[in-house]
């Protein structure tokens, strides 16, 4: 039976000059930020698209095929992965069985006949990064390069965004040091998966395998970003250095668990141990345009 059929969704004829119908790609995230800039890029493309939600509620209007699921929950992601053929995966939540949920999901995927895979990693993604989350990511690759579907690997550095909300709030502290970060927005990680998963969806192969690695144009210390944010938007702004110890003492108060406030640390010591100053032109590869800089993404919140 085709991936059509099994959808409800009937398969385009077949036969010479006939085109046959387009695979089916479903989405997780996307009422989420950057799955959800994915889904509606995909959908004005004219791609078939099956939006994989926690809550029917918040998916948007206009779609027409919607499934519940969470990535933990084998039974439901079987079911809603029926017929899919392309699959967004974008990583769960931050939690202390994200990796467990990861995994769930990838075996659910494949049981359910998913062809190809296309993750949204993180750069330098390791068992020994600094950034703890970052270790999560790699075993998610393993699992799915173990998993026998075909994969593709979008590994983004820190957002932008991130970064410029954190300095429209007039300081940023951390134990960042002096090191540098090639930041890219959200908007230009979305562009850069829509348009793998488009070359995925008119049969193209050349992403089969690959990793790319996102990155913004420019890699910026957070001095820097704070001047930056100063300077096109006309607020104050300043970075504050802290100690490892001072950041762990700064951030106690929000009674969050350990693995938590070690992820939220770890975001800086591995900014100032060098990992995330990288900087690539695979946005522009993908997308076919340079990407936003930070003094762009902040003029277009001032705009």
């Amino acid at each position: 039976m085709s991936a059509a059929d099994t959808t409800g969704h009937p398969a385009a004829p077949s036969g010479a000059g006939r085109p046959q119908s387009r695979p089916l790609i479903g989405v997780t995230g996307a009422t989420g930020k950057v799955g959800g800039m994915v889904a509606q890029s995909l959908h004005r493309d004219g791609q078939r698209l099956r939006l994989l939600v926690r809550d029917r509620g918040r998916a948007p209007q206009w779609a027409d095929d919607v499934a519940v699921m969470t990535y933990g929950d084998r039974r439901a992601c079987l079911d809603a992965l029926e017929g899919v053929d392309l699959l967004l995966m974008v990583s769960a939540a931050e939690s202390a069985d994200r990796l467990s949920q990861h995994r769930t999901f990838i075996a659910a995927a494949a049981a359910a006949g998913v062809r190809h895979v296309v993750y949204t990693s993180f750069l330098g993604a390791s068992p020994e990064a600094t950034f703890t989350l970052s270790r999560t990511h790699w075993h998610t690759e393993q699992a799915l390069r173990d998993s026998g579907m075909a994969f593709t690997f979008l590994r983004d550095s820190f957002y932008t965004d991130f970064l410029a909300e954190l300095a429209l709030s007039g300081v940023i502290a951390g134990p960042g040091g002096q090191g540098r970060v090639g930041a890219v927005t959200r908007a230009d990680v979305a562009a850069s998966l829509s348009a793998v998963l488009t070359d995925l969806a008119a049969g193209r192969t050349q992403h089969t395998g690959a990793t790319y690695n996102l990155t913004g144009p420019q890699a910026l210390s957070l001095a820097d970003v704070a001047r930056t944010t100063a300077e096109v938007t006309g607020r104050p702004c300043v970075y504050r250095e802290e100690t490892v110890e001072e950041a762990y003492a700064a951030r106690a108060h929000y009674g969050a668990p350990h693995w938590q406030v070690e992820a939220w640390v770890t975001t800086y010591t591995a900014i100032v141990a060098g990992e995330l100053e990288l900087l690539t032109d695979d946005v522009e590869r993908l997308t076919g345009r340079a990407p936003m800089s930070l003094a762009d993404l902040l003029r277009s919140l001032e705009a």
